[in-house]
């Protein structure tokens, strides 16, 4: 498995698995089957509800704990300082760990500064390995990174062929902050899997139009986490290090951003509004 290495010099594995509307014994499974495909990045959520599900097929897995890589986060409603404390020993103790990998600030709104005080004072006390945030723009990156001297590892963002990030990610090279996908098959959004370009490039590579996407995202330094609960999908989806797109089929791909997100936007009111009193709508 190719890795990324963070500011802090954690090595984070390239391509994981995520588990977003997975619940119980379904995500259970899921993680395990994962785990025996190969993937050690999994990415969820204190809101997801899945933690515990998480934990029990690591635990199951066998696997010695140095070998995964385990991130989660947590809602805003959970923003502030002794608010994060206890939602990261929520997290801990049902993922059955004595530490977290990656622990990202899910939304960009509420006490984020107290919240971003209490994840390092837990980085440095060994209970995380890396710090980070999800679904941060620029601005409110940069704001964070002046007023608090120190620079998140990871900003996990909508990043696809219809929205491509290009300028946030040399935003975030030029800080050092690594860009990490969601949704990095837009979630099967505009008939993506039928999409002419993406289909003749996957059919170039004799891969499949998923396999073509995630090789283009890795090939450009995104780390990326889809999901599947099929195992044959997980092995496909795993297996794309065998190949690299060409410039030309590079270029391709870029016709395609749109430079709009497909889900929501952070900057407006509405969804503000929403996820400051319920914690999330998606990543």
């Amino acid at each position: 498995m190719e890795k990324v290495k963070l500011n802090n010099g954690v090595e984070m594995p390239v391509l994981g698995f995520g588990v977003m509307q997975m619940m119980g014994d379904e995500c259970e499974a899921a993680v395990l089957s994962a785990i025996e495909a190969g993937y050690r990045l999994f990415d969820t959520a204190e809101l997801y509800g899945n933690e515990q599900a998480v934990g029990n097929a690591i635990k199951k897995s066998g696997i010695a704990r140095e070998e995964l890589f385990i991130t989660t986060k947590f809602g805003s409603k959970e923003a502030g300082y002794e608010k994060t404390k206890a939602a990261f020993q929520r997290s801990l103790e049902a993922l059955q760990l004595e530490y977290i990998d990656l622990y990202l600030i899910h939304q960009p709104f509420g006490d984020i500064f107290g919240s971003w005080r209490a994840m390092q004072d837990l980085y440095h006390e060994g209970k995380i390995k890396a710090i980070g945030v999800c679904n941060f723009l620029p601005d409110r990156l940069m704001d964070l990174i002046a007023n608090s001297g120190f620079t998140p590892a990871v900003n996990q963002v909508e990043t696809h062929p219809y929205q491509q990030q290009i300028e946030t990610q040399q935003f975030l090279q030029d800080n050092g902050v690594q860009i990490e996908a969601w949704g990095p098959l837009a979630e099967g959004m505009n008939d993506i899997f039928n999409n002419e370009i993406l289909t003749a490039i996957g059919t170039k590579y004799n891969k499949t139009v998923a396999q073509a996407i995630l090789r283009w995202l890795t090939q450009r330094g995104v780390v990326v986490i889809p999901k599947s609960s099929r195992k044959e999908r997980m092995i496909e989806n795993i297996s794309i290090f065998d190949f690299n797109l060409s410039e030309e089929d590079i270029q391709n791909i870029q016709t395609l951003d749109t430079k709009q997100g497909l889900f929501f936007s952070h900057r407006d009111p509405a969804i503000v509004k929403w996820m400051s009193e319920y914690g999330w709508l998606n990543s």
